[in-house]
């Protein structure tokens, strides 16, 4: 089997993971187009004692860290609290971003939203898996600590419901209300704006979350994630994607890294058409 036949199954997810560390599809799509570039001039980057997934996320954070290197230091930024309500998404992630060891958020969306061990986490980081349980815990720490919203469910299954709002309320936000139609959701958005969406793409009656996330995104831009089981119909590289999607069955822990990352960067940046 060709390198390319083995990589091609996984960068769907690369993709993923790329949008979600940056805040971006646009950047994140740059970062995996430099690694696919960078494997075919010198395929012997490509670590040959792995699996073919774990090598293409190490030839990630090797383009990923090189690029971070490559830009020049922003300038000394405002805190947090500091910025107005006027201030762009952009802002305030930078603000965010410069309070917050970069690697934390790399080990959490590692293994929350990828799936890898701490071991694996710990050979993409140069890190020990010691080293790997420490950032992540310092990653959900800060996030929690500088973010802080409440959130609208449209989901239509009762228990995965549940599950969500759960994790939402242990993660110490509020809810507005759960949607299980494009109407319900429509209504509760309209009742009270919230500050972050979780939806989910096929509903009680038939209607669509997708349609129901444009109606709300054509109205007010606020956070979205895609919790569904079927990723696919979102990852098809051929429109605007979702910055944040998880999978159905997914683990709270996937659930708690994408609340926060998507509050950390206020990302609007999904399925805008």
């Amino acid at each position: 089997m060709s390198l390319a036949s083995k990589l091609i199954a996984h960068l769907p997810y690369l993709r993923r993971y790329a949008r979600a560390l940056t805040g971006s599809q646009g950047h994140g799509d740059a970062l995996v187009a430099a690694t696919l570039e960078a494997i075919i001039v010198d395929r012997s980057i490509m670590p040959a004692d792995v699996l073919p997934r774990l090598g293409l996320y190490r030839v990630f954070q090797t383009v990923q860290a090189a690029s971070a290197v490559a830009e020049p230091p922003p300038a000394a930024p405002q805190p947090v609290a500091a910025l107005s309500p006027a201030a762009t998404p952009i802002a305030v992630a930078a603000a965010r971003l410069a309070a917050m060891t970069p690697l934390s958020r790399q080990a959490l969306l590692l293994g929350a939203m990828e799936g890898f061990t701490n071991e694996d986490i710990g050979f993409l980081l140069d890190r020990t898996a010691v080293q790997v349980l420490a950032l992540v815990d310092e990653a959900m720490a800060e996030i929690a600590r500088q973010t802080a919203a409440r959130v609208l469910i449209i989901e239509d299954e009762p228990i995965i419901a549940m599950d969500i709002e759960a994790i939402v309320g242990d993660l110490g936000h509020g809810v507005t209300g759960i949607a299980t139609t494009h109407d319900e959701a429509m209504a509760m958005f309209h009742a009270e704006t919230p500050g972050l969406v979780l939806a989910d793409i096929q509903l009680a009656d038939a209607s669509s979350g997708i349609d129901a996330v444009r109606h709300i995104l054509a109205e007010k831009a606020v956070p979205v994630i895609f919790i569904t089981a079927f990723p696919e119909r979102l990852l098809t590289g051929e429109r605007p994607e979702p910055t944040f999607l998880i999978s159905k069955p997914f683990q709270t822990a996937t659930v708690q890294a994408a609340i926060a990352q998507a509050l950390f960067f206020n990302s609007t940046e999904s399925l805008h058409s």
